[in-house]
């Protein structure tokens, strides 16, 4: 292994007098050892870890930035210094990424810079919007009310994507199994009674002759269509990926469609809704939040919209006024905003708001999942027992065959 990537196991006991240990990576032991000793640690034990091929693979959690946000404003709150509530949190029994997030913050805030620049450097956990709240609360000396109200709004996120993924699961478990048992009879049941049929003689019925056509096709054909499928998958990924037309074009189809168009857009709306309330709030001018919010609002199309909005507002319109003039922002949330501006309450507005299309995005939901359910389980059935009726026809009819 290369000198300069050596990973260390140690254990020891900080100020406080408990124990602690840990994964480093270091040149050496000795620089390891005085790396330790420098936080405040007393090094009992340390020694080179094993190769990772003998270890037993151990899925990395990623760091959750809602809990890193509640926990650390609580430490805040308490009155720990910024520099020791990261020593307490990496002490609370957190995974490795986590562990070298937390390393990294600390290093580069005793280094001299602000918590959000450090932030800053981790887009893969800290995004802008994320970034921008933190800087407002260190400049007004709000740090842990800003991250609070940060952790508000990742709970309420997570607990949207969960319920998503939630009234999903089981439709798409339906539609696996579905499509597996199918596949098994197509290749494995169908055959085998494809030879009894033979012995017997006699003419199928037209039926059975489809699905016996089809089985034959299905099995010369599947590694090519395993092939297609896996290139259409990778070669779909990829210029969804690089191709932002496509993307778009891809937005406004599904944005047209009856439930998961307005699945979609509520959802966007909410992101927009929540995000804009929270910085708002937070002290952010709306020229600056907006461009930050864009860029979590969750598609290019929602965000090209509120890019458009920022360019209008700089062109001397209000929000309101901006937001009327496209589609994609309904009446309602154009109203709603129009009466926080001139009420001089945008932030309580938005927030109502986001609440409104975070409830609807739930009802939406539901009724896409009430939907689907009963859709895949009676397709499903009319192609699984159609398979079972086209194999059991010539066995009704075996007095005709013999």
């Amino acid at each position: 292994m290369d000198e300069r990537n050596r990973v260390f196991v140690w254990q020891g006991v900080d100020a406080a007098g408990a124990v602690v240990k840990g994964r480093r990576s270091g040149r050496s032991a000795a620089i390891v050892r005085a790396l330790l000793i420098r936080e405040g640690i007393r090094v009992t034990r340390l020694g080179a870890a094993a190769p990772s091929w003998l270890r037993w693979p151990v899925r990395q959690v990623p760091v959750n930035p809602a809990g890193f946000s509640r926990q650390l404003a609580t430490l805040l709150k308490a009155g720990i210094p910024l520099l020791q509530g990261f020593d307490v949190m990496s002490r609370g029994g957190i995974d490795g990424a986590s562990e070298a997030l937390l390393a990294s913050l600390k290093r580069e805030v005793a280094g001299g810079l602000g918590l959000a620049d450090a932030m800053q450097r981790h887009p893969a956990w800290f995004d802008a919007l994320y970034c921008n709240l933190v800087r407002v609360g260190e400049q007004s000396g709000t740090l842990d009310r800003q991250l609070e109200q940060l952790a508000d709004m990742l709970e309420q996120r997570q607990a949207m994507i969960k319920r998503l993924r939630k009234a999903m699961l089981y439709p798409a478990l339906l539609l696996v199994v579905g499509l597996g048992v199918s596949a098994l009879l197509l290749l494995e049941v169908v055959p085998r009674f494809q030879g009894l049929f033979a012995s017997l003689g006699g003419e199928l019925p037209v039926f059975t002759q489809w699905v016996i056509a089809l089985s034959e096709g299905l099995a010369g054909a599947l590694g090519w269509i395993l092939a297609v499928g896996l290139v259409g998958v990778l070669g779909a990924r990829t210029a969804w990926r690089r191709h932002l037309p496509l993307r778009l074009w891809t937005i406004r189809v599904v944005l047209r469609l009856p439930v998961f168009g307005a699945l979609l857009s509520q959802a966007a709306l909410a992101r927009f809704a929540r995000g804009l309330a929270t910085t708002y709030a937070a002290g952010v001018p709306l020229l600056d939040a907006l461009g930050t919010v864009a860029r979590a609002c969750g598609d290019p199309l929602h965000e090209q919209a509120i890019l458009a909005l920022r360019q209008g507002m700089g062109g001397g319109q209000s929000l309101n006024g901006a937001m009327a003039g496209d589609r994609l922002f309904p009446p309602l949330l154009v109203q709603m905003v129009a009466i926080g501006e001139s009420s001089g309450r945008l932030d309580d507005m938005l927030e109502r708001a986001a609440q409104h299309y975070e409830g609807q995005t739930r009802q939406t939901m539901e009724q896409l999942t009430g939907l689907l359910e009963p859709m895949i389980v009676l397709i499903l059935g009319v192609v699984v027992g159609g398979l079972v009726v086209a194999m059991y026809l010539p066995i009704f009819q075996l007095s005709a065959l013999l």
